[in-house]
């Protein structure tokens, strides 16, 4: 395979102003305590202001928590944005966790919580220093003590499980008291749950939309991946997750149309290109199949931010995001959708966490539908039999 050649550092640039856009309204409220007063509650829902302000920031937070995490620590114009946010971040938590804050997050009431712990959870295992080392000691007994207070939900029996599982997680990673029945209940009904491919179920049935990306298959890269030497079951599971993970992978690269958009199936469509979460943390992790250049994926990606964030209605006239998939489209918001969920759009920036000299960031490359449909070498396609 021939590589791309040039340079694209002008993706880069791009990715940094849109994160930066979506993030500066949630952290900069939130680090001053006025998150709840600023932030509007946009929502078919009747309960969603109850649960919408830790959506927004656990969701956030699990998109940055890559690029929070990486360095280098130079005076570069990066370097400084990094810093910033990664201290407004560590504001957040302090006034999410304390409970004389105005900003204080649920998480014991209702059964939500324990969706966006766990995403919080998830950020935290993504950049164990910067969202957890670098806290006060008090603030990280008050954050463990907010993740521990979930296990009075119960979660559904679908992929609400990993949600459990995922805190477990990052309370193992903590260092702190973990219950590894969490997440062995969850890792291993899941894999009840394997349909064939590289896709799981959510829960017993087959739904076909983006929650093996939303939320199944890099939450379970994640948790086996922080756990698996605890148990020789575990192990032995992270080889099939991990080689399900790269099918997968193909999979969506392969859905990105020529023009950067992509099938309009499934709910929770308001999380935008958050629907590819999962082919931005392989790139992340350098465990994209071997016919795919980072380069192309890169790209893909970068055509896929662009239809789904510039357009008209995405944002509101104060910067907030609003219910839609293309610009301001309220009829897609679920009776759970809200503000606060959309953030999972961030997702899509976890190759941030990448340095600028990674090959993700090098050259330009066509995606598989672009050179499909323009007549150019594409390689076939093949089912994974596991």
């Amino acid at each position: 395979m021939s590589l791309p050649t040039g340079n694209r550092q002008e993706d880069r640039s791009l990715w940094l102003e849109w994160m930066r856009r979506i993030a500066d309204p949630v952290l900069t409220s939130l680090a001053a305590r006025r998150l709840r007063a600023d932030m509007p509650v946009e929502s078919r829902g009747t309960d969603r202001a109850d649960y919408t302000y830790l959506e927004a920031f656990g969701r956030l937070l699990v998109g940055m928590a890559p690029w929070l995490e990486s360095g280098p620590d130079d005076d570069s114009p990066e370097a400084r944005w990094r810093e910033q946010y990664g201290e407004l971040a560590r504001l957040g938590i302090d006034a999410g966790t304390d409970p004389e804050s105005p900003d204080c997050f649920n998480f014991t009431q209702g059964y939500q919580p324990i969706v966006d712990a766990a995403f919080l959870a998830h950020a935290l295992l993504r950049a164990p220093t910067e969202l957890y080392g670098r806290l006060s000691g008090q603030v990280q007994r008050r954050l463990v003590k907010s993740l521990q207070a979930t296990r009075s939900r119960k979660p559904h029996f679908n992929n609400w499980l990993l949600f459990a599982a995922m805190i477990e997680a990052a309370l193992y990673r903590m260092d702190e008291c973990w219950d590894p029945m969490r997440i062995d209940y969850a890792l291993k009904q899941h894999e009840q749950w394997y349909k064939g491919d590289g896709i799981y179920g959510d829960g017993p049935d087959f739904h076909w939309d983006y929650y093996n990306s939303f939320v199944i298959q890099p939450m379970l890269i994640d948790i086996v991946g922080t756990v698996a030497q605890e148990s020789d079951d575990w192990k032995r599971l992270q080889e099939k997750v991990e080689a399900r993970a790269v099918r997968y992978a193909a999979i969506q690269e392969r859905s990105i149309s020529p023009e950067g958009t992509f099938p309009v199936v499934g709910r929770s469509l308001a999380y935008r290109c958050g629907a590819f979460q999962h082919l931005a943390q392989m790139a992340l992790q350098h465990k994209l199949p071997p016919d795919l250049h980072p380069a192309q994926v890169r790209c893909a990606l970068t055509a896929v931010i662009r239809r789904t964030l510039t357009v008209p209605g995405t944002f509101d006239d104060k910067g907030w995001l609003q219910i839609g998939l293309c610009g301001h489209q309220p009829e897609l918001g679920e009776s759970y959708i809200s503000t606060g969920s959309l953030y999972l759009c961030s997702t899509v920036f976890l190759p941030l966490g990448l340095p600028p000299s990674d090959p993700f960031w090098q050259g330009e490359a066509d995606w598989t539908a672009k050179k499909a449909w323009s007549g150019q070498s594409v390689p076939i396609d093949q089912a994974l039999s596991r």
